[in-house]
């Protein structure tokens, strides 16, 4: 059977430690070198860039967030340990784990270090597909006689390279498709490599939870458990048409993920789905003043870089949170896509105006989706609005000047 070290590389088929170097960190599998689609994960990506930056927290248990929220946004392995988890509100993980040093988020930090394994990321493959800062697809399909070697001896490389080169630790699933992948990138945390191949894929996920899936939450997971499906196995012996009819769309895609099959290819350009940005304020906050220089804020800013990607929504959508964590949700899909930050900030500013009766608010976000490409997205009148056309040519011609002069050469009034 295939065996690979993880600390020289050195490929084998017999025995358990590594022939070469002697070190027991080896891994086997049957189709360990004829699989090519991975998801890396880096481990308590935030809490490990502290650790690496302040070395007297290495032994310590470290939880990244605080504030006024007081939410855990990443825990490093000691603290889960102990119970704590991201999302949990700060007392709740400090009751847990009171020796605890809480650490305030430094965003700038971890794009860094996420930048430079994204680097290291694309050194392998272009088929390199972001979930986030600490976690991506990757297609490797077709880089052995590129790299002289099989996908998985690049992976392991990466991680060593990762670890090495900038401190900082990753988890590999490998197998056949993306649904697989990911599934595998967690069955071995921190430091692991695990393999799903393709003639196990029923066999493993048989007696697996469907909450293994993406998308099927707590309520799906109910939904699922009324109708007697709590496995994959479960799920089997459904008929297709009968899943359909019972949860729709939904229903369509358990029936493949049930047999492990997915079909989604792993692209730079597909992980882009939306533009959005949001803030949290301080204090919860009804005052529809306040909200809609934010909104406008906001819509500026996802104006900016659908422009910068050449990207234009047809979905404009608000987000708004409640001090118990309630999330409102409002879409509206346009005639067109747009990513002019006057029509982004108006429509979002007219759901804002249905919602605003049930704050007040901690958070308040804006959107767009289904994205399409900006250039080829045509601009029409809008005959409800014969002003529209005149406020689109007035912010063409401020985004020139800001080209020519910079970012702040002009601003308007509602955003200071």
């Amino acid at each position: 059977m295939p065996r690979l070290c993880r600390d020289c590389f050195y490929t084998f088929e017999t025995g358990i430690r590594c022939p070469s170097c002697g070190r027991p960190r080896t891994l086997s599998h049957p189709e360990l070198f004829d699989l090519s689609i991975a998801h890396m994960d880096c481990d308590a990506f935030f809490a490990s860039v502290e650790k690496r930056d302040n070395p007297e927290l290495r032994d310590k248990p470290v939880i990244i967030g605080g504030g006024h929220r007081g939410v855990v946004s990443t825990a490093c392995y000691i603290a889960r340990i102990k119970g704590v988890r991201s999302a949990m509100p700060m007392f709740k993980a400090l009751q847990l784990c009171p020796e605890a040093v809480v650490v305030k988020p430094r965003m700038a930090a971890y794009s860094e270090a996420s930048k430079a394994i994204r680097q290291m990321m694309d050194e392998l493959t272009p088929k390199v597909e972001p979930l986030s800062l600490d976690e991506a697809f990757l297609d490797l399909s077709g880089t052995t006689t590129l790299h002289g070697a099989p996908p998985a001896v690049m992976l392991a490389r990466l991680v060593k390279s990762m670890q090495t080169e900038l401190g900082l630790t990753g988890s590999i699933g490998l197998s056949h498709n993306k649904f697989l992948a990911k599934i595998a990138s967690d069955l071995d945390k921190p430091r692991g490599f695990s393999v799903i191949g393709q003639s196990e894929t029923e066999t493993f996920l048989a007696n697996k939870p469907v909450k293994l899936i993406w998308g099927v939450g707590k309520v799906s997971q109910a939904a699922l458990a009324k109708s007697g499906i709590e496995t994959f196995a479960d799920l089997r012996r459904w008929d297709k048409d009968d899943l359909i009819q019972r949860f729709g769309a939904l229903g369509d895609r358990l029936w493949y993920l049930a047999r492990g099959q997915d079909a989604r290819r792993v692209s730079d350009r597909d992980s882009v789905k939306s533009i959005s940005k949001e803030t949290t304020f301080n204090v919860d906050t009804q005052e529809m003043s306040t909200l809609d220089k934010h909104i406008w804020r906001l819509s500026e800013q996802v104006s900016d870089r659908a422009k910068s990607e050449a990207q234009a929504g047809r979905v404009v959508t608000l987000k708004l949170k409640r001090s118990n964590h309630s999330s409102i949700t409002r879409r509206l899909t346009l005639p067109q896509a747009t990513n002019m930050a006057d029509q982004i900030y108006r429509t979002a500013r007219g759901l804002l105006d249905k919602a605003i009766v049930e704050g007040p608010f901690r958070l308040i976000g804006v959107g767009i989706s289904t994205l399409e490409d900006a250039d080829k997205t045509e601009a029409h009148a809008d005959l409800l609005d014969p002003n529209a056309s005149k406020r689109a040519d007035a912010e063409k011609a401020r985004d020139e000047i800001r080209r020519k002069f910079g970012k702040d050469a002009i601003i308007k009034g509602r955003a200071l």
